[in-house]
C-alpha cells in the first residue's frame, strides 16, 4: 500500500479538486501529465470509473510530490478498502456514511463527506470530517454556502456540482474553502479531439484565479 500523505500546502495553492469520471485509463495517463503542468495540485478519481483502483495505484506513484490523487464517489466501507489499498490520499463520498468517516479518521486520511442540509453537514464535521463536500451545490447556488456559514463558519466547505469559471469568484467569495470541479473542467470535447494544448490552456484558466 502507498503510504504517501495528502499535502495540505499543495492544496491551499489551488484549492480545487479535479474530479475525473468514467474516462478510459489511456485518457486519465495523458490528462493527469497536462493537470501537473497547469498547476492543479489535486485530483480525484471516482470509483464508479472503470479500473479505478488500478488508475489510482498507477497515478500516486507516478506523480509521487507532485500531485494529491485520491478516491470518490466513495459509498461504502468496501469501496473504501479498495481505495486504500490502491493508494488513495485522500477520501470523497456523495453522502454521509459515519462509518466510512470513522475510518477515515482513525487511518489519518483526509476525508471529505458529501452533505447537503446544514445538520447533515454538521454531523458530518462533528465525526471528523476535514472539509464538507456540499453536494449538489449547482441548485441553491453560492448564497447557501453563505447561509450555512453564517452560524457554522468553522466548518470547511467544498461545494461540488455545476461549478464553473463563471461561478468560481461567487462560491469563494460566499466562503467556500475550496471546490470540486468535474465535468467544466474535464472538457469532453478538448478530451476527445486529444486537443491536449486546448486542455492546458483550459486547466490554467481555473488555476489562474487562485494564484491571482
Amino acid at each position: 500500500m502507498n503510504k504517501q500523505e495528502f499535502s495540505w500546502q499543495e492544496f491551499s495553492k489551488v484549492p480545487l479538486i479535479g474530479i475525473i469520471r468514467n474516462l478510459s485509463m489511456d485518457e486519465i495517463s495523458k490528462i493527469l501529465p497536462v493537470c501537473q503542468v497547469s498547476g492543479l495540485t489535486t485530483i480525484e478519481i471516482t470509483m464508479n470509473t472503470p479500473f479505478a483502483a488500478e488508475i489510482i495505484r498507477s497515478a500516486t506513484e507516478q506523480y509521487k510530490g507532485k500531485l494529491n490523487v485520491g478516491a470518490g464517489t466513495v459509498c461504502s466501507v468496501e469501496d473504501l478498502k479498495l481505495a486504500l489499498e490502491a493508494g488513495a490520499q485522500f477520501i470523497v463520498t456523495p453522502i454521509l456514511n459515519p462509518e466510512v468517516v470513522k475510518l477515515c479518521v482513525q487511518s489519518k486520511i483526509p476525508v471529505f463527506p458529501g452533505a447537503y442540509t446544514p445538520t447533515e453537514i454538521y454531523q458530518a464535521w462533528e465525526l471528523g470530517a476535514d472539509m464538507v463536500k456540499v453536494y449538489p451545490a449547482t441548485a441553491l447556488g453560492p448564497d447557501y454556502i453563505r447561509d450555512v456559514k453564517a452560524p457554522l463558519n468553522k466548518i470547511k466547505l467544498l461545494p461540488t456540482g455545476g461549478i464553473s469559471l463563471g461561478n468560481i469568484e461567487a462560491f469563494m467569495k460566499a466562503g467556500a474553502d475550496g471546490l470540486g470541479v468535474g465535468g467544466q473542467l474535464f472538457d469532453k470535447q478538448l478530451i476527445k479531439n486529444q486537443d491536449w494544448d486546448g486542455l492546458l490552456d483550459h486547466f490554467k484558466q481555473y488555476v489562474k484565479y487562485f494564484l491571482n
